[in-house]
């Protein structure tokens, strides 16, 4: 104990704060809605108010990311990033505060930036702690080499599960090959042994060097008083004081490509990929907005170009891009999945000669991008809580008004400006894809530096912001005042929330349930590939003519199904929601089912399946279904096997899939659910306008799934080649959440593996023993009192020389958690986090609609989980103890699933 507080107290003054006589905030500029202020001590602060949100978001952005590093660094960025939350003084257990607040954290980090973010219940005692942990962990982060010790194993198994995924190895040598000098070439997780060897004294100079007021943006979005924040970033930050010698970004420039570049790399796997990667400009160059428009149009789905001829032409089965938003210039990526019957090379042809003979874009195809891109961003800026986050992205390329200002420039682009931008950039010699073609005349392109930056943003203004909104009250009572619910013409259950969100949004869903157990025997997957098929035609409207409607609209409207049951959720404002109504009104009863989008599909699950038969996660997840499944085959809730699921996608057609529409589409049992800006008069009328006499031929009855007590197994897959591994591990618990004891035993769940980065699992396995990037578990509540089918889930991913190591983990701290149960502090944070994770919860829109419906399923209201909570805050040790010696089982008495590389040598 005496050793660590003198480590503590060499720390500190090492890293110690140093007071500022006066530290005062500076407004700066002002865009829709995002202002910004500057404290003396060269700290950026961002401040964007939304009455309506209900929770804040702090997210501070560091401009160090992979970028930054040198020799023998690669991956200290992301390193720090992990060290960071490790505490500091005032703050010693930073996952524990987390979780005791019901935070929703994170920490990300990439090229350009490291950023870290906590979205909380919105309360003065709630800001004040984040301000304080953020001020404090900005100078005072411990970065021991006891936390190093056990951390850098746990990144080298994040490292590790990346080496598992085929298109993060191809992209990181497709860009390492690429980049021969800049460290975009280098992958932000960095390498094995840099990971491994780094020493503390490195790490802490990186650190002292990195973090600090001058080279940190703080943004805080959501509710809150704007004097009383500015008073906070004062207090907490103004005293902060950055070293005195400056920081000096890197310079090192890419050369011009001088010559097509191919990589190409061979691992265990079935599924084939063709990618390619062209050098462009920085984000914040005038011209990425072209590359961003092209990049829409050639990837978008299903007008783009790369799409029609791959994915339309049946020679791929998917395709994506990504074009970071880069300081320097960075880069386009395409990646193109190619199942093991199709021909790799043939696609590889087919995507050069798409490029190097590149067809003029046409009007059309712009104003289609832009719309897409436009619609994007608008929901984006709908959204308070990412936006604090997504802006990381662009302080990290330059300044935040980056984002409003590619918006503007995707708006004005010009035919002409985009095909010059095309031919610039987009020629082979500036492509690293496949081979060395030597040639007489060669032709390279230099990719331009933005210049001046700082005279493109000082002077912009932006465009009118979206507003406030309204302060909504989350509590359980005001929610259920607010509800307006009843029953439309006997056939549609509703419940509208109408309040003032900022941007006029609104959020509904429709959900169709209908079919029981005899009907739904032996449908496969007809029923999820008729769902997927819903949006792709209608018998007026193309697949194009429905997305291109969309951006117009600036509204989603997605599908998805389970069995007999419909599901649609819409995210649109009250100026679009009738008219996206209408579409999903059409979508739903005039379904085309095209024959080659069927095919499109089919093809894509298909090579998902592919991919996912070397997958340890996959594997593990559909084994441990397998393992206590007991329904036949055919019927809707049994497990199926890879080879079975295979079988029932080539057994779907056109003609299934339309006899499956004709017999259950239609209302059953229905609820609507909407919740934001809308006139509940017009969505009444429109949905009996529109759906009155819309009715399913078949009877709707849930489909029971009673409790059944586990298998006791513990088996493993080997999966060859693969670097990571997992461990899945289920136990039955015979419990719905309507039982006494679930408060208790929901309690208890949390501490053996919920919150974050804190609970006894994560504790033990990354915390402690270092062996596990990712660990934890939850109970798995049944909604039905009567089939109380019920588990608790625990997993880890590790490296697969770990799993002994994770084994004896998982059996210790289960055994640990039977015998002596949990402490006082544990409940009190347990609760405390619990109740402010659901005040969090139905702070957002689309969660609140969940709770919303399942209370319309369940036929009960707010005050069931005005009950829970208080059953929960009135716990007490004894309580949660008692719950955890009748429910929790030993170790040995569980169903788990380990699958990784076992069997390879130990190196």
């Amino acid at each position: 104990m005496k050793l660590r507080k003198i480590k503590l107290l060499l720390l500190f003054l090492v890293f110690g704060l140093t007071f500022q006589a006066e530290a005062q905030l500076k407004k700066v500029a002002t865009v829709e809605g995002i202002t910004e202020y500057n404290l003396e001590n060269g700290l950026k602060v961002l401040l964007f108010p939304d009455n309506s949100s209900q929770t804040i978001t702090v997210n501070i952005t560091y401009l160090v990311g992979s970028r930054h590093e040198g020799y023998g660094e690669k991956g200290m960025a992301h390193l720090l990033e992990h060290m960071v939350f490790k505490g500091t003084p005032n703050h010693p257990d930073i996952p524990k505060e987390l979780s005791a607040r019901g935070a929703r954290p994170n920490g990300t980090t990439f090229y350009d930036r490291t950023n870290y973010f906590e979205t909380f219940n919105a309360t003065d005692e709630n800001l004040v702690w984040a301000l304080d942990l953020e001020a404090d962990r900005m100078v005072n982060s411990y970065i021991a080499k006891e936390d190093l010790d056990s951390e850098f194993s746990v990144v080298r198994n994040e490292f590790e599960s990346g080496e598992n995924s085929p298109f993060r190895v191809l992209w990181q040598s497709v860009s390492n090959a690429a980049y021969q000098w800049h460290n975009y070439g280098k992958t932000t997780i960095g390498n094995r042994s840099d990971i491994e060897r780094v020493p503390i004294e490195n790490l802490q100079a990186f650190y002292k060097k990195f973090y600090r007021p001058d080279n940190a943006v703080l943004m805080i979005t959501g509710k809150f008083e704007e004097a009383r924040v500015l008073e906070l970033v004062e207090t907490k930050f103004g005293v902060l004081k950055s070293p005195e010698m400056p920081l000096r970004d890197s310079y090192t420039e890419e050369p011009a490509q001088d010559g097509e570049r191919k990589v190409s790399v061979s691992r265990v796997g079935d599924l084939q990929i063709v990618s390619a990667l062209y050098h462009t400009p920085a984000g914040s160059h005038e011209e990425y907005a072209g590359i961003a428009l092209i990049e829409n149009i050639l990837a978008d789905t299903p007008s783009g170009r790369l799409y029609k001829k791959l994915v339309d032409g049946k020679k791929a089965s998917s395709l994506f891009t990504l074009t970071p938003f880069t300081k320097e210039p960075g880069y386009m990526y395409t990646h193109i999945e190619v199942p093991s019957d199709k021909n790799a090379d043939e696609v590889e042809t087919i995507f050069k000669a798409t490029m190097d003979n590149f067809e003029p874009i046409t009007q059309e195809e712009l104003d289609r991008a832009k719309a897409n891109i436009a619609k994007e961003i608008d929901q984006i800026s709908r959204d308070s809580n990412y936006l604090g986050t997504y802006m990381s992205e662009f302080i990290g390329a330059g300044d935040w008004r980056l984002a409003f200002i590619f918006r503007d420039r995707v708006e004005g682009m010009t035919v002409e400006q985009v095909n010059a931008i095309a031919s610039k950039y987009f020629i082979p010699s500036n492509r690293t894809i496949g081979r060395f073609i030597p040639t007489k005349d060669p032709i390279s392109v230099s990719i331009p530096h933005t210049e001046n930056l700082q005279a493109v943003v000082s002077t912009y203004k932006g465009k009118e912001d979206k507003g406030t909104g309204e302060a909504f009250d989350v509590s359980y009572d005001n929610i259920q005042n607010r509800l307006d619910s009843g029953v439309l013409f006997d056939k549609v259950e509703y419940g509208f929330i109408e309040k003032e969100n900022r941007g006029e949004t609104v959020i509904l869903s429709f959900n169709m349930r209908n079919g029981d157990v005899n009907s739904l025997m032996n449908q496969g997957m007809v029923p999820s590939l008729t769902a997927s098929l819903l949006n792709k035609g209608t018998t007026s409207k193309s697949r194009q003519e429905i997305e291109d409607e969309l951006s117009q609209l600036k509204s989603s409207i997605r599908f998805s199904a389970r069995n007999g049951n419909i599901y649609v959720s819409i995210e649109s404002t009250e100026e679009n929601l009738l008219g996206t109504l209408n579409l999903m009104s059409e979508i739903i009863k005039n379904p085309s089912f095209d024959e080659a989008e069927l095919d499109k599909i089919k093809t894509q699950r298909l090579a998902s399946l592919e991919e996912n038969r070397t997958q340890p996660n996959f594997l593990a997840s559909n084994r441990l279904g397998e393992i206590n499944n007991t329904y036949p085959k055919g019927h809707p809730l049994a497990s199926m096997t890879i080879e079975e699921q295979i079988e029932a996608i080539n057994e779907v057609s056109r003609t299934s899939v339309q006899e499956f529409y004709n017999t259950y589409y239609g209302l059953g049992r229905t609820t609507l659910i909407a919740i934001g800006n809308f006139d509940k008069a017009a969505v009444k009328s429109f949905i009996e306008k529109e759906f009155k006499g819309f009715e399913s031929k078949v009877s709707y009855a849930e489909l029971k799934n009673p409790f059944k007590v586990n298998k006791a197994v513990n088996e493993n897959l080997l999966t060859p080649d693969k670097k990571n591994a997992i461990t899945l591990g289920s136990l039955a618990v015979n419990m719905s959440e309507y039982d006494d004891e679930y408060a208790a035993l929901n309690v208890a769940g949390e501490i053996l593996g919920g919150g974050f980065l804190n609970s006894r699992i994560a504790d033990r396995l990354r915390q402690k023993d270092g062996v596990s990037y990712g660990a934890g578990g939850s109970l798995n509540i049944d909604g039905d009192k009567v089939d109380k089918n019920s588990s608790f889930i625990v997993y880890a991913i590790y490296n697969p020389d770990n799993l002994d190591k994770v084994q004896l983990g998982f059996k210790e701290e289960i055994a640990r958690f039977i015998k002596d149960g949990i402490t006082e502090e544990e409940l009190t944070n347990a609760v405390n986090g619990w109740v402010q994770g659901k005040n969090v919860s139905r702070a957002k829109d689309n969660e609140l609609s969940s709770l919303v419906n399942n209370n319309i399923y369940y036929n009960r209201d707010m005050s069931f989980h005005k009950a829970l909570e208080a059953k929960v805050k009135a716990l007490s040790v004894s309580d949660v103890n008692a719950a955890i010696t009748k429910y929790m089982k030993q170790f040995s008495e569980w169903t788990v699933v380990n699958a990784g590389d076992f069997e390879r040598e130990k190196e």
